[in-house]
């Protein structure tokens, strides 16, 4: 056998063990949340009673996480892809500062960011009894994430360049944002939207300790379900969990990659 089937064969052990390692442990507790006893096993038989269970208990939950999710994503373009295209126009000292001062909530632990909006806006009796309130933190924590995927697409083509080209030409600031720098950044701008959507579906510190009891989401919602009902239940709120993500993160990729070949199209009929 020659030196290279051998590194063939060991590269391919290595990769099945960490795949092993990494998704194991999530198959086992979806496969939990289809047996009627986790203890028994498949020989239990199979059930969507956990999973039922899960929606009528938690289904409120589920459709807040998917409005804070959605809530989060609107602000964050709103605001992230003007911010990017400014960082990116203006170079310099004062732009990689803004940029390390949007990087804090990240840096920091989320219990710590939560514990200083609940300082600074706690009083705030409305907010703090609003799920507004974690939308708040939410922004603060993906913010940067989008700023940077927006400012990347930003950067590899040109487009302080062709911005000026187009200003030259008497088209008005509004127009050459909207109709040159956001085509050529959309491969970015998807990215970006799918990392803070996915970010938000699952962040659980700082909405730990932002959340009410009525202003529960799923990853909150979750972790009650672990501590205090039977482990089928809690393994069923994994699976209904999974099934959120999946499917968002794959249509997600797919568009990214739709919307980056469309960038390049709008990019060179720019140039041109």
């Amino acid at each position: 056998m020659t030196p290279s089937r051998w590194d063939t064969r060991l590269g391919l052990t290595v990769t099945l063990t960490i795949a092993a390692f990494l998704i194991g442990p999530i198959v086992l507790s979806v496969m939990a949340g289809l047996t009627r006893n986790y203890l028994v096993g498949l020989e239990s038989g199979l059930t969507l009673e956990w999973v039922v269970q899960v929606w009528e208990l938690y289904a409120d939950t589920i459709w807040r996480s998917w409005g804070v999710a959605l809530a989060t994503l609107a602000i964050t373009t709103l605001v992230g892809v003007p911010l990017a295209w400014v960082l990116t126009l203006f170079p310099g000292r004062l732009s990689r500062l803004l940029e390390e001062l949007l990087t804090l909530p990240v840096a920091v632990p989320g219990l710590a960011t939560a514990l200083a909006l609940i300082v600074s806006w706690g009083s705030v009796g409305w907010l703090r009894a609003n799920v507004m309130f974690i939308v708040v933190g939410h922004v603060l924590f993906t913010l940067p994430f989008m700023v940077r995927a927006v400012r990347a697409g930003m950067q590899g083509g040109h487009l302080v360049v062709l911005d000026e080209a187009a200003a030259t030409l008497g088209a008005s600031r509004r127009q050459r944002f909207f109709d040159i720098i956001v085509p050529a950044a959309r491969g970015g701008i998807v990215t970006g939207a799918l990392t803070v959507v996915t970010l938000s579906i699952g962040e659980f510190n700082l909405t730990w300790l932002l959340h009410t009891p009525l202003t529960k989401t799923l990853p909150v919602g979750l972790a009650d379900s672990y501590a205090s009902m039977r482990l089928e239940v809690a393994s069923a709120y994994t699976l209904v969990f999974l099934l959120m993500l999946l499917p968002l993160m794959i249509g997600m990729q797919w568009l990214a990659g739709r919307s980056k070949k469309t960038g390049n199209i709008a990019l060179t009929g720019s140039a041109s």
